[in-house]
């Protein structure tokens, strides 16, 4: 299986649409599947232009039809009737397979996702080929009783999309670097799971992304890995 990461600069407006759409233009006949970063339709410190930015399933129509071609996964601010929600969206076979919305919005320190957003509040995995696979975004992976859902599940591969802001410097490298893949290849490693890991790079409002994706094999090693702090885009066989 060839698998495209997407460590993309995602900006605070609706141009993210036109840029996805070249990636996956570009990539489409040389990669099955193509993994971009949490709210990489609409840039993370949304705050107060959600109600303006927030995407509409209506309006994701090229998606759609692109993934005749390439199973396509992006992130989104997403409306779901009067609710905004921080949403990964998997489309495959010109439908829209399966959506998970964010359950753990964190509201502390730099973060202010719950004053926005409406949490989910469940779990899912579903088939893609014959493979199961289950979906989380970014804080979901923090919280241990999320590890033990993913085991219930039993997925082939996990994705997860992830925002992460660049903190905890030091002359061993970045703190937050080294809790991140302690985590991702903890999970791979408890659900006998290949895991995607894809986070996003640039700057908002002060706030650096680190980027750093990789890919998981299911005894908890890293396989694949993007650069720091760079916009990159790699297709892997796996």
């Amino acid at each position: 299986m060839r698998i495209t990461l997407a460590q993309t600069s995602p900006k605070l407006n609706r141009s993210n649409l036109g840029e996805i759409i070249e990636i996956i233009s570009s990539v489409k006949e040389q990669s099955d599947l193509i993994v971009f970063p949490e709210l990489s339709l609409s840039g993370y410190m949304l705050q107060d232009k959600l109600s303006e930015d927030a995407w509409e399933l209506a309006e994701l129509e090229r998606l759609r039809e692109l993934s005749s071609d390439i199973d396509i996964v992006v992130g989104a601010a997403f409306r779901e009737e009067n609710h905004f929600r921080n949403t990964a969206l998997y489309f495959s076979k010109g439908e829209l397979l399966s959506h998970h919305n964010k359950v753990h919005l964190p509201n502390y320190g730099m973060f202010e996702e719950a004053r926005y957003f409406e949490a989910g509040n469940v779990f899912e995995s579903f088939l893609v080929d014959e493979r199961r696979v289950s979906m989380v975004i970014c804080e979901d992976l923090w919280h241990k009783n999320v590890h033990h859902d993913l085991i219930a599940q039993n997925p082939d591969m996990i994705i997860a999309l992830v925002a992460s802001p660049a903190r905890g410097f030091s002359d061993d490298g970045l703190e937050i670097q080294k809790q991140w893949y302690e985590i991702v290849e903890g999970v791979a490693k408890e659900c006998s799971a290949k895991l995607l890991f894809v986070n996003r790079v640039g700057f908002e409002d002060g706030l650096g992304f680190w980027g750093g994706s990789c890919i998981i094999d299911a005894d908890g090693r890293r396989v694949a890995e993007l650069e720091n702090y760079k916009t990159e885009i790699k297709t892997f066989e796996i």
